[in-house]
């Protein structure tokens, strides 16, 4: 590819951006969209529109720029929680890390690769993209002396960098736990594994084992059951109910025509709701008995202090028996998954590892025939029919250095899916853990195919032959980035460019809500439409391209800028989304932190593994030997990390907890907080919640059951009413 293909490429990705971003300016003035770009008022309470209709909401501007842009940490954390201003950290440290590498390898390596060989320069627009590469430095030449140069200052200023994040992160997560003094996960245990008896059920098991081992501290416990089928079904014809009736004012009128068609919307019968019948209660469903405990309970303590120390020690001299962890907030519980018997679960993650290692093995064959589409001669071997058409300059441009990248990104979207149903397989018990999973799988996976497999091009059995031989993994790296550089710059382009501008519009949530609003002529409010943020599928796509951009910084130092725009748009598309789009559900504290900071630390040794290859191969054996301590320094302060601060994330200090407790004694607790704490973690308070229906289960079940179930409150009803909001769209 030469810099005109690359400036095609840039120039279509640019017009997608601006075209996008006015019309996301114009959209969300609409009332009618309210729900789709100002999803998070619009859930919490009513919004009047007192905007008047006129030009001005068709106009595109760039207000909501300012407002992102002005925007605090501790709005982001009030609107958003901690994940989001950890998320918005990872923005923050790549922006600045690549501000530095920018500045010192477009200024000091790319002069240098340009001018590496002796050869007559042409054109800007027509120069080959591999002129401004290390592949133009000619063997045995001092000036690589540069390149070793950049690649300390980028190493050092990511450890300064990372250091400084990791240590302010830490302190926010602390934050947050001594902030929340009476979060009931503090309070809380998970304990699988029960061991079954033929004399007493479950309960009476979980009952025993504590109040034997834990009499001091022991408060109680509320089993996990399994629904029985009936609850499934009533779940279901209530969903399907939900998604039938009509409304209470008809939405359907004979005398409004159907937009999509032209004729009559009225196309069934509009059956009215009676009063009397409406309100579905459980007694006249004449529910049954819930089936069966699970082997699964959780376990309230007195103190938190307590709680935590029952959740790390070994309860058993069996490890499969009495497995006990740190139970996750209640809107984080994953309650399908506590019912999966705990001796399946090492099963369960084994066969997810692998069904993940296949998808690896197949999506290889089409990432090869993408970069097939990279190389005119292959491509002119596969379709002979189109040999004159390439020979259009701004076809072959188009096909060779703009369409491959966009066939990639759009096989890359099915990934997330499967990655998110793999982990829910595995059997993970909060939601925050189970995106934690599929975060891990998505960035391996986005690692593995999108960088290896495509640095590494040919045929499939020619890049598992390369693996016969690891020590010549590096080599072949350092051979074959040069050549990639221009196909991994259109990516950058169009995978990180327009998915900002598509991030924006929201496009599935748009034509959602215009077609129930135009064509379904629906006048209820959605009431389903929260959107929690997808950690799962951005910050693999922000690793990526920190790698790239560690990767490519003295090889390719093109590639900085196009990632320094990307990061720039980041900061403000995503600050604009976390204040108005996303509704946060649950919290991990910052969970996702460490999986970055790995991934940082393993791309910048990769990047000095490869450096140290380049180093060779170009006959600069002291520039190479320069580099290894770099190496090494990247192992020790990733330790040194690990030590410091990883364990905060893993464990919670004694020493905050027991202050706090002692800060509650001192205070006084809260009246009936231990009957709170049997609320908080009522499964049954979730099941009618899900289907929108009150009922008093105290009835049902057993005499224990009674007494556990009437501490089961909706809690959604003591919450406040909140009034109308007015709200201007610009």
């Amino acid at each position: 590819m030469d810099i005109g293909g690359l400036v095609t490429s840039a120039g279509i990705n640019i017009s997608i951006c601006v075209v996008l971003s006015s019309l996301y300016s114009v959209l969300r003035k609409q009332p009618s969209n309210a729900s789709v770009y100002f999803t998070r008022r619009f859930i919490s309470e009513p919004i009047q529109h007192d905007d008047p209709f006129g030009l001005h909401r068709f106009v595109p501007s760039a207000g909501w720029l300012m407002r992102a842009w002005q925007a605090t940490d501790e709005e982001l954390l009030e609107a958003g929680g901690v994940d989001a201003v950890v998320f918005m950290r990872i923005v923050v440290f790549s922006l600045r890390i690549f501000i530095i590498a920018t500045v010192v390898c477009i200024c000091l390596v790319l002069p240098v690769n340009y001018y590496g060989r002796d050869m007559e320069h042409k054109s800007f627009r027509v120069e080959p993209y591999d002129v401004f590469t290390i592949g133009n430095v000619e063997e045995g030449s001092k000036m690589l002396w540069a390149h070793c140069f950049a690649m300390y200052v980028i190493s050092f200023s990511a450890f300064v960098l990372l250091y400084l994040e990791y240590k302010s992160i830490t302190k926010m997560r602390l934050a947050h736990i001594t902030g929340s003094h009476l979060n009931p996960s503090h309070f809380t245990i998970l304990v699988r594994g029960v061991p079954w008896s033929q004399d007493d059920s479950y309960s009476k098991s979980v009952e025993s084992f504590f109040s034997t081992y834990y009499p001091d501290t022991y408060v109680a416990h509320q089993m996990v059951y399994r629904p029985s089928t009936f609850h499934k079904l009533k779940k279901d014809a209530k969903k399907m109910y939900l998604m039938l009736r009509p409304t209470e004012t008809e939405y359907v009128r004979d005398d409004k025509p159907c937009y999509l068609c032209g004729g009559s919307a009225h196309t069934f019968k509009v059956i009215h709701k009676d009063n009397n019948r409406s309100q579905t209660r459980i007694d006249d469903l004449h529910p049954t008995q819930i089936e069966k405990e699970c082997p699964a309970a959780f376990v309230f303590f007195k103190n938190r202090y307590a709680a935590v120390i029952a959740a790390q020690v070994l309860q058993s001299w069996n490890p499969m028996l009495w497995v006990t962890q740190l139970a996750p907030e209640p809107h984080d519980v994953y309650w399908s998954n506590l019912g999966i018997p705990y001796k399946q679960v090492w099963v369960r993650k084994i066969a997810s590892l692998l069904c993940a290692l296949a998808l690896v093995f197949v999506f290889c064959f089409p990432v090869a025939f993408v970069q097939g589409l990279t190389q005119e001669d292959v491509l002119k071997s596969w379709f002979p029919q189109f040999r004159r058409l390439l020979e259009n300059e701004f076809v072959n441009r188009v096909v060779t250095g703009y369409l491959p990248s966009v066939i990639l990104i759009v096989l890359m979207y099915t990934v997330p899916p499967i990655m998110m149903m793999l982990s829910k397989m595995e059997g993970n018990v909060s939601r925050s853990e189970r995106k934690r999973s599929a975060c891990i799988k998505v960035l391996n996976f986005t690692i593995w195919n999108v960088f290896f497999v495509n640095v590494l091009s040919g045929s499939f059995i020619q890049q598992m032959s390369v693996f016969s031989k690891l020590q010549e993994l590096p080599f072949q790296l350092a051979k074959q980035m040069p050549d990639q550089a221009a196909f991994f710059t259109t990516y950058v382009l169009s995978s990180g460019w327009a998915s900002l501008a598509s991030e924006l519009i929201q496009l599935f949530s748009l034509t959602w809500n215009f077609f129930r609003k135009f064509i379904l002529r629906s006048k209820e409010e959605p009431t389903n439409i929260a959107l929690n943020f997808p950690h799962h599928t951005e910050i693999p796509r922000m690793l990526l391209f920190g790698l790239l951009g560690f990767t490519f910084a003295i090889h390719a130092p093109l590639i900085l800028p196009f990632l320094l725009i990307y990061f720039a748009l980041a900061f403000l598309v995503y600050r604009n989304q976390i204040l108005h789009v996303y509704v946060t559900k649950y919290e991990s504290a910052g969970l996702f932190w460490p999986v970055v900071h790995n991934t940082t630390i393993f791309s910048l040794v990769l990047t000095q593994v490869i450096a140290v290859a380049v180093f060779a191969l170009k006959e600069a054996p002291i520039a190479s030997g320069f580099t290894i301590p770099l190496i090494v320094f990247s192992l020790l302060f990733n330790e040194y990390c690990r030590k410091r601060f990883s364990q905060v994330f893993k464990r919670s200090p004694a020493q905050v907890l027991i202050e706090m407790d002692r800060r509650d004694e001192q205070m006084g607790r809260e009246e009936g907080f231990y009957n709170q704490l049997r609320s908080a973690y009522c499964q049954l308070a979730y099941i009618t919640k899900d289907l929108t229906i009150s009922e008093d289960f105290s009835r049902v079940g057993t005499n224990r059951q009674r007494k556990d179930d009437e501490s089961c409150q909706d809690k959604d009803d003591s919450s406040p009413k909140s009034g109308i909001h007015h709200i201007e769209l610009q």
